[in-house]
């Protein structure tokens, strides 16, 4: 294993973005991958693997490397050099890396691994939260699993194709995947792929979305001629896959408060060939209004802190704060509220986070019932999914149903 500095310099610059201009890793990582078309799928899987490493232990790297926040050139060089030590990568004879401690920081690693919080490589009050919230022993190990690397997880559109067709489709791309059972729509990938530039991709056969998302439209139980409302669609995931259900059949209302968002959940029909979704910028509160006691279906995929998906976003430990949990628990408060008023008189309400927190969760949906419009409501199913038991993204989804 030999570390090479033109692939080296492209994660510390990455990391500069990250930690210091406050940049999504995800953005930045693309960016990367962009700016040398030289590279070979082992050399961008080398950058991107390797920043995204290092995001998630970034406590733990840092306080054995003995840097602090804002990091500068040099310090991500120290980082670095703890990264490559633990991995067992031998140091180059390069500068930054003259007596680089070796041993020291083994020692240091083994000692710090004792404390949770620096173990696990979260900010302290997130460890306080997280352990309260849940308890010590099932907190550790979810931590423990939102520390792995998250795998591809496709979904099959079934307006297009099959799983098995599909997994066929791109074994003749060249990637190997495979099937679950308690996942029908899904296909997992073997190993690390573009799969963005595959011809199936193209023809919109799939759609990259993990497989506990892809729990969320079977447990909506939308059928073919419903009017469902997306409430907050964002870039169209799931109000995807709601189409792929209905069969393009009736109407699917996209809403979301981000033009920019709903222009991309077009685009993403377009491809995916899903004609029954109409978008509807959320402007005013005129746009709920209209639609009062009209849906069939109303899911609210709502905004929230995005515990459960730390491994596939690691820098959000990072960015999150105290101040943010509790500002989002209101707004979620608000949004069921006011978008409750839009399914009509036995219809349903499908509540859904990407978080593992009950006060995002749970505690919202009791707090719901207890409210005006929420006594009009009564609690039919939840369903949690954990990383640490189900092997995928931490969610939570409750379906309610308006009383006649």
């Amino acid at each position: 294993m030999r570390l090479h500095k033109n692939l080296v310099l492209p994660v510390l610059n990455g990391l500069h973005h990250i930690f210091n201009d406050g940049k999504y890793a995800d953005k930045v990582v693309a960016q990367l991958l962009k700016s040398d078309k030289r590279w070979g799928s082992r050399d961008r899987g080398f950058i991107a693997e390797t920043t995204y490493e290092i995001v998630r232990w970034k406590r733990m790297y840092a306080t054995i490397a003995e840097v602090q926040e804002p990091y500068n050139r040099d310090d991500f060089w120290r980082i670095f050099a703890v990264w490559a030590t633990l991995r067992g990568y031998p140091l180059p004879e390069w500068n930054a890396f003259v007596d680089t401690p070796t041993r020291r920081i083994k020692g240091r690693f083994e000692a710090l691994r004792k404390e949770r919080k620096i173990r696990a490589s979260i900010p302290d009050w997130m460890d306080e939260l997280g352990s309260n919230a849940l308890g010590e022993k099932k907190w550790e190990k979810e931590l423990d699993a939102l520390n792995t690397m998250a795998p591809v997880v496709l979904r099959a559109n079934a307006l297009k194709t099959l799983p098995k067709l599909l997994r066929n489709t791109l074994l003749e791309e060249k990637i190997m995947t495979q099937t679950h059972s308690k996942y029908p729509s899904a296909l997992i990938l073997d190993e690390r792929a573009n799969v963005f530039s595959t011809e199936a991709f193209q023809r919109g056969l799939f759609e990259v979305q993990d497989a506990s998302s892809q729990c969320v439209a079977p447990f909506a139980e939308v059928t073919a001629g419903m009017r469902v409302i997306d409430a907050c669609a964002g870039a169209g995931g799931k109000a995807l896959h709601l189409a792929a259900i209905m069969e393009n059949k009736g109407q699917l209302i996209a809403l979301d408060i981000h033009q920019y968002k709903l222009k991309e959940l077009k685009r993403r029909a377009k491809r995916a060939g899903a004609h029954n979704i109409e978008t509807r910028l959320i402007d005013s509160t005129k746009v709920i209004k209209k639609l009062h006691q009209s849906a069939d279906r109303v899911l609210i995929d709502a905004p929230c802190s995005g515990l459960g998906v730390l491994r596939r976003n690691p820098d959000a430990k990072w960015k999150l704060n105290p101040d943010f949990i509790e500002r989002i628990t209101i707004e979620q408060q608000q949004i069921l509220s006011q978008y409750a008023h839009m399914v009509k008189p036995e219809g349903k309400l499908i509540y859904v986070t990407c978080s593992i927190l009950p006060q995002e969760n749970e505690n919202q949906v009791k707090s719901f019932l207890a409210s005006e419009i929420g006594s009009e409501f009564t609690l039919e199913s939840e369903k949690h999914l954990w990383p640490a038991v189900d092997g995928f993204d931490g969610f939570y989804m409750a379906r309610l149903v308006r009383k006649a």
